[in-house]
């Protein structure tokens, strides 16, 4: 009965353990097929699809040179594109224009750095022209899901990285979020 009990116990395990590195597998492969897709993206390709059948293609490409942190970003910040890499809010615009461009992520792979940002920090985001645009963290806040403000278009140009809350949380989801607002800075 025992041995029973622990080869039970020893496959749930497995079990376990491997849906977790499921997870991470499928995001780091993502992320090599949306680098190929990035750098069809600079060479005149548009819309980019990193597979046959993605409904999202490479948008940007997001480093903090500080963390080494290097993530291309897809367009849309809906369920399917986030499995797969951060997600550009398709209601804000893209990085480098006047307004505020905001990007999204799971905290527990792409943007599980955003806790370690820290006012001062850069950021910088390359374009699909190939143009890159410098930012500067200015503030970190912790929101309620519905402050839907930290969208708003108005102000200074800037970039806005949110995820869930808190950030070492074992469930999925919750009802707080946790944001990076990052300034451009001119050049």
């Amino acid at each position: 009965m025992r041995i029973a009990l622990a080869a039970v116990l020893f496959c749930f395990g497995v079990w376990q353990a491997s849906g977790g590195l499921w997870i991470q597998a499928k995001a780091w492969l993502a992320q090599v097929l949306i680098a190929h897709a990035w750098s069809r993206t600079l060479a005149g390709e548009t819309r980019a699809k990193p597979w046959p059948w993605a409904d999202t293609w490479p948008v940007a490409r997001l480093s903090v040179p500080r963390l080494g942190i290097e993530r291309y970003v897809l367009a849309g910040a809906h369920g399917a594109s986030l499995a797969f890499g951060p997600g550009h809010a398709a209601e804000t615009v893209l990085p480098g224009l006047p307004g505020n461009s905001m990007i999204g992520g799971h905290r527990d792979t792409h943007l599980a750095f955003a806790g370690d940002l820290t006012p001062g920090d850069h950021i910088l985001v390359e374009r699909t022209d190939g143009r890159s645009v410098s930012y500067r963290v200015e503030t970190t806040l912790v929101l309620d899901r519905r402050d839907v403000w930290i969208a708003n278009q108005h102000g200074a140009s800037r970039l806005t990285l949110v995820t869930c809350y808190p950030l070492d949380a074992w469930r999925a989801g919750g009802d707080q979020r946790y944001a990076v607002v990052a300034l451009q800075l001119p050049g």
